[in-house]
C-alpha cells in the first residue's frame, strides 16, 4: 500500500467514525468541519464507504448513518471471544447462584476484552461493561487481575498504551498507586473494584489458571459490603472450574 492509498484508508476511518459520533442524518459538511477536511476529500470517502457498505444514504433527511457491515463486524467480534456452552453455563450458575452480573473477560493484545456477560434485571452490574468492548484495565477487577499477572517488561506496554482515566474519584489513575494494588492482588490472588469503574458498583475477579481470561462478579456496593467474602470464595471456586473447563 503506498503512502497515498494509506492517507486514503485513515480519512475514510476518520469520516466513519465522525459518523458514528454524530448520529443519523449527518451531513458531509458538518463531518468536513468536525474533520477539519476539504469538502471533496469528504465526499470521496463517503462514496466509498457508502458503496462498501459502512454507512448509508438516508434520503429522508439528506444526511448518513452507519451501515450494516459496522454490526455484522461486531458480532464477528462477539463471535470470536465467546466462551464454549459449558462455561457459558457455570457463569450463569454464579449468577443465580449467588445473585450477582457473571463476567468473563479475555486479554486481546493490550486490551481486557468482555467475552460474556450472564445478568439479568435485579443483578445488571455496571452499565458500561458489554459484550465485545474493551474493560478499563486500571478500573475494573477483571481488568486489574488481568493486569496482575503480567510480566514488568509487559506490564509497561500496556500501561504506556493505556491512558489511566479516573472514572470517579476512587479510581486508581496513577501509576505509583496502581503499581501498589497490582502488588496486594497478586499476594491474593484475587482483585476487588468499589466504586472505582461506576459510583455505586463494587465487584471481585479471579484470574484462570494458565489462561488470559478471568471470571468475576459485581454488585452494588453496599452489598459488597456485606457479602465481600461468600462473592469471593464464589468466584475463586467458578474460575477454578472453568479453568478445569478449559484444561479439558
Amino acid at each position: 500500500m503506498t503512502s497515498g492509498q494509506g492517507g486514503s484508508l485513515v480519512r475514510a476511518l476518520r469520516v466513519l467514525e465522525a459518523v458514528s459520533a454524530l448520529g443519523d442524518g449527518v451531513t458531509a459538511k458538518a463531518i468536513a468541519r468536525r474533520l477539519g477536511c476539504p469538502l471533496p476529500t469528504v465526499y470521496r470517502a463517503l462514496g466509498t464507504l457508502v458503496e462498501e457498505g459502512y454507512l448509508v444514504r438516508l434520503n429522508a433527511v439528506r444526511g448518513y448513518g452507519l451501515g450494516y457491515k459496522v454490526a455484522e463486524l461486531h458480532r464477528g467480534l462477539t463471535t470470536q471471544v465467546r466462551p464454549s456452552a459449558a462455561v457459558r453455563g457455570l457463569l450463569h450458575e454464579v449468577h443465580d447462584g449467588v445473585g450477582a452480573a457473571a463476567y468473563l473477560a479475555v486479554r486481546r493484545d493490550v486490551d481486557v476484552v468482555v467475552a460474556h456477560v450472564d445478568r439479568c434485571a435485579d443483578h445488571p452490574g455496571p452499565l458500561g461493561l458489554r459484550v465485545g468492548e474493551p474493560a478499563p484495565v486500571h478500573a475494573t477487577a477483571l481488568g486489574k487481575v488481568l493486569l496482575a499477572g503480567l510480566g514488568p517488561a509487559e506490564l509497561g506496554e500496556v500501561l504506556e498504551r493505556t491512558p489511566l482515566t479516573a472514572y470517579t474519584p476512587r479510581t486508581l489513575a496513577d501509576r505509583r498507586g496502581l503499581d501498589r494494588e497490582l502488588r496486594r492482588i497478586r499476594a491474593a490472588g484475587a482483585a476487588v473494584e468499589v466504586e472505582e469503574f461506576h459510583r455505586g458498583v463494587a465487584g471481585v475477579a479471579v484470574a484462570l489458571r494458565g489462561s488470559t481470561a478471568a471470571v468475576g462478579v459485581a454488585v452494588s456496593r453496599a452489598e459488597f459490603t456485606a457479602r465481600r467474602w461468600e462473592l469471593e470464595h464464589a468466584v475463586r471456586e467458578a474460575a477454578d472450574r472453568v479453568s478445569r473447563v478449559l484444561t479439558a
